[in-house]
């Protein structure tokens, strides 16, 4: 269990937020389950104080009452923030056999990435197999989701607000003479990757670059990430692109699957691509 962090207004926070979070920390220390007098001893707070306080965090769902309302429960809210986390905890250890086959099938680079906050962060990496290739290295892209296929294949299903938000917070870099760096293009760009059902990056983030990227759903159907592979702009030749978009979407639709989203699986013969 990690150290409680210091409260009060001496330390930037605000008190009742702070309250309500050490009930939920005091709930969780009980083994789920306490009552409102226990509750309000531990974390030292008047009774009438943290009675306001759980009825707060009840209408919310982070608290329930227990059984014949002499308690309370941790709610079912809580699960909702546990399988969010666990979700980006698990992604890459779920997602490690279809990332190594489109790595197999492309012999091209191919990145695995979510979005915490407005951050993009690639967690799984595989490097190219061709002699001359592109690096798939980390770093350097947190900022960079509107310019790269795999920031792209999961800005294109965020609502709106949640697009602005990014933006406001990141800007729109121009990495390359190619960036998109005007929201309303932007926006026009990600309906069109809505519609093609995978984004591309042609030289938008690196120069001599070309990535495709596709999302990632859950068995809700939020996108909890995309993944990429990545070719340099010489060998990407259409018949190539549409090689390595066949791949890819397979790929990501099989992924998904695994993580509960309906969808069909892109069937029929698929070339290997060549090797250079």
């Amino acid at each position: 269990m990690p150290a409680r962090p210091p409260i009060g207004r001496d330390h930037g926070g605000i008190q009742a937020l702070d309250r309500a979070f050490l009930i939920l920390d005091v709930m969780a220390d009980a083994g789920g389950e306490a009552k409102l007098t226990e509750i309000a001893a531990t974390a030292g707070l008047n009774v009438s104080t943290c009675h306001h306080l759980i009825s707060t965090l009840h209408n919310w769902g982070y608290v329930a009452r227990g059984i014949n309302s002499r308690s309370y429960v941790l709610g079912s809210r809580i699960l909702h923030l546990s399988a969010a986390c666990l979700r980006q905890v698990d992604l890459p250890r779920r997602a490690q056999s279809f990332v190594d086959r489109l790595n197999d099938q492309t012999r091209e680079a191919v990145q695995l990435a979510i979005m915490q906050d407005t951050n993009l962060v690639q967690v799984l990496r595989r490097e190219a197999r061709h002699a001359v290739r592109v690096e798939a290295g980390f770093g350097g892209n947190a900022n960079a989701a509107h310019a790269t296929a795999t920031g792209k294949a999961i800005l294109a299903w965020l609502p709106p607000t949640e697009l602005d938000r990014i933006v406001a917070d990141k800007g729109l870099t121009a990495f390359t003479p190619n960036t998109i760096t005007d929201l309303e293009k932007l926006r026009e760009h990600l309906r069109l990757v809505r519609r093609n059902g995978f984004s591309i990056d042609r030289e938008e983030f690196r120069p001599g670059v070309i990535c495709l990227g596709a999302a990632i759903r859950d068995h809700a159907g939020a996108v909890v990430g995309s993944i990429s592979v990545s070719a340099p702009a010489f060998r990407s030749t259409p018949d190539y692109i549409e090689q390595m978009k066949v791949h890819l979407i397979a790929a990501a639709n099989e992924l998904s699957i695994e993580l509960g989203a309906p969808g069909a699986i892109l069937r029929g013969p698929v070339k290997t691509l060549a090797a250079e």
